[in-house]
């Protein structure tokens, strides 16, 4: 029954183990248990880090409700002896007898009735251990009290390794919470810059206090963003990453390797990162350093690398304690999602110069221009994803000196599209120039794409436009399936051109006929893709239903502004439908462009928005 008080003791002490969040809070429930074995007069404990400097001393003794507590950062390099490897170690030894050098307690232990010392060296993890040493007299039984510190000991070292688990647990999930963040912020931009600066911004503070990004060039390393917790240092981090010599070689090296590389301490030696206390070899002065609350700084360098290449490398700055810095995993993880964001966005740029030069290719170059016609069009790409879009406009000078104007629209995009979309626009160019008639410009050119055994089908318009002797011009219209175009009358009133006919490409004869009607000066000829019609607000209404009203409120205006605030008001308006918008539009003046418009009257414009 002796051991009843310790055995109650010890379970109380495993209790607080398993609730405590740091060792330091389970000091009352090892010392008075201690303190309470026969022959104890006083307990004092260590904590020490690996480099052999005193960071914490707690001492009590008996008949004592109020603990010594010494803060220090004492380094005693003669302390190397007691470091204990990887099991702890029980000494005993004459109070007496204790070398000051390397037993900072013995100013403790050497008090009171004199006698011996129990003393315990145990590991805590990596970086540091402790002690926890008793001051027996005579009276007491030694291997009782070995046995009780020894199993306070064991206490000590689980709740310590529960603790880490616990903090590498809650780590773990803070930085898979931070690398989805961090992945949705990334994946949210298709700019390559947007996204690195993304990358930078999400990095910090919480995984370093500072950040830079480069791109691999062919030149050597191109910066591109970087950040920092603290303003004047991020101006200076800036700077080095622009201009600085030495981290430019460094990158230039490490872009290649397979991960991330630390770097701190004389490593940095010549850098812009380089740590002015560490040339101070002192340790008092680096214990000194480390109590005022100043870490050396330490630099990470991992490679942007997707798709098996080297993008470019991130840069973390570090001016933490070493149990905050991220684990080279982690880093890996984040370094290869933020590569491929940004692969995907280097992808998407070339994608989109591609595009978009290929598209200006399938479009011609410029419009003609002439002394009664003012013509202008706009294109604008839907698809986000910039396909080819199958959409294409013309106007065609004819040798009659009247005027066709072409507008069409492929089935689909991609690679198929964009081949017809040529195939069409060229074939009813060369034919109209030569004199055929819309009819059978678009005849010759369904004929054409069943003998190319195309898959798709397409539909078109030809409006042809010729002047008469009384300054009114004939208008003749030719559809295959197209949009009826719309014509805008000079007193602001819009009509619908009738149209009709067969898609091209689905029969094998088909003929089309042709619509006149005319038009007088400053009346405006307004050709367009389904892309404008069928855009779609989130209501579900279709710009179809708005367009006569906003047309008519640019009464006045020249073909240009005509084209561009159509095409805007579309874009605009659309909730939903990625279709491409082609709008051809020509207005007969009658007169040369010196004599000038009708005054635009924008107020009609803007109620029209409304």
């Amino acid at each position: 029954m002796v051991d009843d008080p310790w055995s109650s003791a010890l379970h109380r002490l495993w209790q607080a183990a398993s609730r405590a969040e740091e060792v330091a809070a389970l000091a009352d429930d090892v010392y008075a248990p201690l303190l309470a074995t026969p022959g104890v007069h006083r307990v004092v404990g260590t904590r020490w880090d690996g480099r052999q400097v005193l960071r914490y001393m707690r001492a009590l003794s008996a008949g004592s409700d109020a603990p010594v507590i010494v803060a220090t950062t004492r380094s005693m390099p003669g302390a190397a002896v007691r470091e204990p490897g990887g099991e702890p170690v029980v000494d005993r030894l004459e109070a007496a007898g204790l070398d000051d050098a390397v037993w900072p307690e013995a100013e403790f232990l050497r008090e009171g009735p004199g006698g011996s010392v129990v003393s315990c060296t145990f590991r805590l993890d990596q970086r540091g251990w402790a002690a926890l040493t008793l001051a027996v007299d005579a009276s007491a039984d030694l291997a009782a009290v070995e046995n009780r510190l020894t199993q306070a000991v064991d206490v000590i070292v689980a709740c310590h390794t529960g603790i880490l688990q616990r903090g590498r647990e809650a780590r773990r999930g803070a930085d898979d919470a931070l690398l989805a963040e961090a992945s949705l912020q990334m994946d949210s931009s298709l700019d390559v810059e947007d996204t690195l600066r993304r990358v930078a911004r999400i990095a910090v503070p919480a995984v370093a206090d500072g950040a830079l990004v480069h791109l691999a060039r062919g030149e050597g390393p191109e910066f591109v963003a970087a950040t920092h917790v603290a303003v004047q240092q991020q101006r200076a981090l800036e700077a080095a990453g622009r201009d600085d010599p030495w981290l430019a070689a460094l990158l230039a090296r490490r872009g290649e390797e397979e991960d991330t590389v630390f770097l701190s301490g004389a490593a940095l030696d010549g850098s812009p990162f380089a740590d002015p206390a560490a040339a101070d070899d002192d340790a008092d002065a680096d214990a000194a350093n480390a109590g005022e609350g100043h870490h050396p700084t330490v630099v990470s360098i991992s490679p942007l690398r997707a798709r098996g290449r080297v993008l470019g490398t991130i840069t973390f700055v570090y001016q933490r304690p070493e149990a905050r810095l991220p684990d080279s995993a982690f880093l890996r993880s984040l370094a290869t999602r933020a590569a491929l964001a940004i692969d995907n966005a280097l992808l998407y740029e070339l994608r989109r110069t591609a595009v978009l030069s290929l598209q200006e290719h399938l479009l011609p170059s410029q419009l003609p221009v002439t002394d009664r016609w003012d013509l202008s069009a706009s294109y604008a790409v839907g698809d986000p994803m910039l396909d080819v879009g199958g959409d294409f406009y013309d106007a065609v000078l004819r040798p009659d000196g009247s005027i066709a104007l072409l507008i069409g629209d492929v089935c689909g995009r991609g690679a198929e599209a964009a081949a017809l979309t040529g195939l069409a626009r060229h074939t009813l160019r060369t034919l109209l120039e030569e004199g055929t008639d819309a009819g059978t410009a678009l005849s010759r050119l369904n004929r054409a794409l069943r003998q190319e055994r195309a898959s798709r089908f397409l539909t078109a318009v030809v409006a042809t436009l010729a002047p008469r002797a009384d300054g009114t011009v004939l208008l003749s219209t030719c559809s295959a399936g197209h949009p009826s175009p719309l014509v805008l009358r000079g007193d602001g009133t819009v009509s619908e051109v009738l149209s009709g006919g067969l898609l091209l490409g689905v029969l094998d004869d088909v003929s089309y006929e042709s619509h006149q009607e005319r038009l007088t000066p400053d009346d405006t000829l307004v050709l367009f893709t389904d892309g404008l019609t069928e855009s779609r607000e989130a209501g579900g209404t279709f710009f179809e239903s708005v367009l006569p009203a906003r047309l008519a409120a640019l009464r006045g205006s020249d073909a240009a502004h005509i084209a561009e605030s159509l095409a805007r008001q579309a874009r605009a308006f659309r909730d939903s439908g990625q279709d491409d918008i082609a709008l051809l539009v020509a207005r007969w003046t009658g007169l040369s462009p010196a004599s000038g418009l009708l005054p635009p009257d924008h107020r009609l414009e803007q109620a029209a928005l409304r």
